[in-house]
């Protein structure tokens, strides 16, 4: 049987307790009722990410792009994913558990690694995952095909929009982000 959110391979308790005695080596997300693993980030993947906050803090001094953000996603709250990045205003996730609640949050950043999981976790999986929590933008940084989509406009747990950008364009990330990107700096990052 193929784990789903009705037929879970555990119970979201059952996760957060694994989770939390994992070595700092692992990394685990629980998706869609499916235990996963997400890869430790490489330098580039650090690197890009820190591209994205130094954009982010010019154009956006109102808001925060916190790394690693572990937080509650999906219906009913079911899931739990560890974003590489999520936007939110100055100070919104103080006083948060340690898997914050995505009310309030306006960006989630996903940086793609080089596994066999990336295409399920990154590009299917976590758009539904953050649509359905309602998450306005989605932001993901494919590493494989050089590339940032910007899943935008979620209704009824599916992004409608996702237009896709090639490293060096000018990318316009939406309501109620309004931010744009200047990307030349990521073929640095290509390989």
């Amino acid at each position: 049987m193929t784990p789903s959110a009705d037929q879970p391979q555990m119970s979201v308790e059952e996760f957060e307790e694994l989770a939390r005695v994992a070595p700092e080596t692992v990394t685990l997300e629980f998706i869609n009722g499916k235990l996963g693993v997400k890869p430790v980030p490489d330098g580039d993947h650090a690197t890009i990410i820190m591209w994205l906050v130094r954009q982010c803090m010019q154009q956006r001094p109102d808001l925060d792009l916190h790394p690693e953000l572990e937080l509650t996603v999906e219906a009913y709250r079911s899931g739990r994913a560890r974003t590489d990045g999520a936007l939110a205003p100055v100070g919104h996730f103080a006083g948060q558990q340690q898997w914050s609640a995505p009310e309030g949050v306006l960006m989630i950043v996903e940086v793609t690694s080089f596994d066999r999981d990336a295409d399920a976790r990154d590009r299917k999986e976590k758009p539904l995952a953050y649509a359905a929590t309602g998450i306005p933008v989605y932001l993901l940084i494919d590493r494989d095909t050089d590339s940032l989509t910007v899943f935008s406009e979620p209704e009824n747990g599916i992004y409608q929009q996702h237009p896709t950008y090639k490293y060096g364009d000018t990318v316009p990330l939406p309501a109620p982000v309004d931010i744009t990107l200047a990307t030349e700096k990521l073929k640095d990052y290509a390989h």
